[in-house]
């Protein structure tokens, strides 16, 4: 699921939740919330995402096992 993704790319950057918490604007229990999959992730915070660990939504939402429109 795409919470393990978060988590994943999360960490490939050395970046703590509270970190994105920063970075999307909201509190860290609430980005944990989306990690955990507790939580739908809004679109306008998954596309921020996308952008910070330059892979495709589609990779994150785990449609794709390709990281990015450039590994095509």
């Amino acid at each position: 699921m795409y919470f393990e993704k978060l988590k994943t790319l999360r960490k490939e950057l050395g970046m703590t939740q509270s970190d994105i918490g920063e970075i999307l604007g909201i509190m860290q229990t609430v980005y944990s919330r989306y990690e955990r999959g507790a939580a739908t992730i809004p679109v306008e915070f998954l596309l921020k995402l996308s952008d910070l660990y330059n892979v495709s939504t589609d990779y994150i939402l785990g449609r794709t096992n390709i990281r990015s429109t450039d590994d095509k």
